[in-house]
This record gives C-alpha cells, structure tokens and sequence, in this order.
C-alpha cells in the first residue's frame, strides 16, 4: 500500500527533484518557443508568394506576353524570318508559361497566342504587316530583327536589375531568362543571321 507520501520522493534527494523538475519544465518551454518560433517564420516559401513577389512575377509575365506580341508581329510582317524565329520565339513562350504556370503563350507554329482565358489574341494584320493594335514592325528585314534584339536586350536588363527585389526562386527564374534573353539578342544580331 502506498502512503501518503510522495512515492517519487523514496530513496531521491530534494535537490536532485527540483534538478529534475527544472530541467523538464525547460525542456517543454524550449519545445513550446520552437514550435512557436517556426510558425511565425516567414520562411523562403512564403517569400516566393508574397504580394511584392506576385507584382514581380506578374509584371515579368506580361513583359513575356508583350516581348511574344512583338515576335509574332515580326513573323505576320516577314514569313521568309520564320525559320531564325520561330525556336527563340517559343523560349519566350515558355519563359511566358514559367511566370503565369500555364501554356497560354505556347504555340509551335508562331501564330497566334491566346490570352488567359483561351481566346485568341491574335490580331488583324494590316497592309504594312504589322498587326493592328500591335508593336509596329520595320519593313526592312534586317531592321525589323534589330528591333526583335533590342526589345531582347532592354528587358534582359530590366529583368536583371528586378533581380534585387525577388525572393530566391524568382530570382534564378529572372537570372535565367534574362541570360536567355541576351542570348536571343546576340542571335537576332549576329552577323549572317
């Protein structure tokens, strides 16, 4: 029969209870703090999804939508470029697709893209080759791929600079297409091209 003494005391100094009392007591406080400590911990994934992260992938996603609207209008303007064209413009397709995470910009043939929605965005082309609402196209083959580079060119820069406000996956995301996008500029200009 057990008496109205603590059994835990039997045979076990105060000192070493209060030891042991103290230590678990610690134990579960710390346990408590960390536990709580990783839920408020913003985290790399919650940085990846953030509203300023979300403006960045947005406004890069419709630089890609609006860079495709650019190619497109080049090959409705000049077909015989449709062979040098037609692969970097899928690469701008998918850069597109990465931002957004869906195909909405992909089409193999160059044609016409669709918005969002499914619809189609491609637009009426006038006489001059350039489609109705869309970037205005050189007539001169050679001119017309220059513009393709330099649209290449100044947002593979803008896209470099917004690498310092992105959190780390949207920032080798940028890195890569903006290296991709210097690419196609050096291709659209080389010499032969």
């Amino acid at each position: 029969m057990i008496t109205s003494e603590d059994p835990w005391k039997w045979n076990v100094p105060n000192e070493a209870l209060t030891r042991r009392r103290t230590l678990l007591a610690g134990a579960a406080l710390g346990g408590a703090a960390l536990v709580a400590g990783c839920s408020d911990d913003p985290g790399p994934g919650r940085a990846e999804h953030s509203s300023a992260a979300e403006r960045l992938r947005g406004r890069a996603a419709r630089d890609s939508a609006a860079l495709l609207a650019r190619y497109d209008a080049t090959l409705a303007a000049h077909p015989d470029l449709a062979a040098r064209l037609r692969p970097l413009r899928a690469e701008v397709a998918r850069h597109a697709e990465a931002f957004t995470g869906d195909k909405a910009g992909d089409n193999k043939n160059g044609g016409a893209t669709s918005s969002p929605g499914g619809a189609p965005s491609g637009r009426p082309v006038h006489h001059s080759g350039a489609p109705a609402s869309g970037p205005a196209v050189p007539e001169d083959r050679k001119a017309a791929r220059t513009a393709l580079a330099d649209a290449e060119r100044k947002l593979a820069d803008a896209r470099t600079k917004a690498l310092a406000d992105a959190p780390p996956e949207l920032a080798r995301l940028l890195a890569s297409v903006a290296a991709a996008g210097a690419a196609h500029a050096y291709l659209l200009t080389e010499a032969g091209a």
